[in-house]
């Protein structure tokens, strides 16, 4: 495993984030293909053995069953001076009135259901899922930085959305002297490479570290374009993201299929080592829901694509519609 530092932190984090998304009581919430607590925990496990500290939730997963499932089997596995834990905030955990959002009610209450559900005192990273538009920036801002000050988290990091926004936000933390966002967690893969226009080079200038969700784009890099999973099939927030560029993304997996042939590995290793070349990206974030999936993503930190490969895997990209940000 390699580690590097989170942005322009001191914290070490593994080139691998284990995203805990699959791991929740499929009865619970939307995410009806995942994994329950008893099929959970070996993934959890594995990935601390194979060298990863890093992992990610976030309280609307499944209904808050995902950070309960990671709480627990972190406390069984692992020290927890030894692993960063990253949850995030946002999504509706409630009906009626205050029940979601990213208002000093909601940051301040949520931050301590969250610490109670992974059973710790603090998180090491704390996220705002998305940009909430029915709450002033400053009013979210203050807020997160009590949160920090509080000593509940020991830094702060956003999701997706545009690069002006992210700009406005750390602009007003510095003139504010409040704590600082450290990372992105944004939508980057080879079938979404918009973020390479903005994001990507402006979090290179601030010093943002850059963990990218879905970077296998919810398995259709790993696999042959016409051939499907429990996941894929119940998955309708893929499939919003998918459809409208089908004809275009199928142009682009044959050249995985074809550079992962040439290299004798499966094709996860090359989609995901694209990704971890790509500057600025720290640590991509990594679904699991078979066993063999850590050993691929753990395997791709030493396939290094060359200039060739690289810009076979590339070429058929076509410009995308902004997706990711709701």
């Amino acid at each position: 495993m390699e580690y590097v530092r989170l942005g322009h932190t001191g914290l070490e984090v593994s080139r691998i984030c284990l995203g805990c998304m699959s791991y929740g009581q499929p009865e619970r919430g939307n995410h009806s293909w995942s994994l329950n607590e008893e099929e959970s925990r070996p993934f959890i496990r594995k990935g601390l053995e194979l060298g990863i500290n890093f992992f990610d939730t976030a309280n609307v997963y499944s209904d808050g069953t995902s950070e309960e499932i990671v709480g627990r089997a972190l406390r069984d596995f692992a020290h927890r001076d030894e692993i960063v834990l990253a949850t995030k905030v946002n999504g509706r955990m409630h009906p009626g009135p205050n029940g979601q959002g990213l208002s000093r009610k909601a940051i301040l209450s949520e931050i301590d259901h969250s610490l109670r559900r992974l059973g710790v005192d603090y998180v090491d990273l704390y996220q705002i899922h998305r940009w909430d538009y029915q709450t002033p920036i400053e009013e979210t801002l203050e807020a997160l930085n009590d949160v920090v000050r509080a000593g509940k988290a020991r830094y702060i990091g956003a999701s997706s959305m545009y690069a002006w926004q992210f700009m406005q936000a750390l602009s007003i933390q510095e003139r504010r002297g409040w704590a600082r966002f450290v990372s992105m967690q944004n939508y980057v893969n080879l079938l979404y490479r918009e973020e390479e226009r903005e994001m990507l080079p402006l979090c290179a200038s601030q010093g943002i570290g850059v963990i990218p969700w879905s970077p296998l784009a919810r398995g259709r890099l790993a696999r042959p374009w016409d051939e499907t999973s429990k996941r894929k099939e119940r998955d309708p927030f893929g499939d919003s993201l998918y459809e409208a560029m089908a004809e275009a993304d199928r142009q682009v997996v044959p050249r995985v299929a074809d550079v992962a042939a040439a290299r004798g590995v499966p094709m996860a290793q090359i989609a995901l080592a694209w990704v971890l070349q790509k500057a600025p990206v720290t640590a991509p974030i990594v679904g699991a829901t078979k066993l063999r999936h850590l050993d691929d993503a753990v395997a791709a930190l030493d396939v290094q694509l060359g200039a060739e490969e690289i810009a076979r895997l590339e070429e058929p990209y076509v410009p995308h519609p902004v997706l990711g940000f709701r």
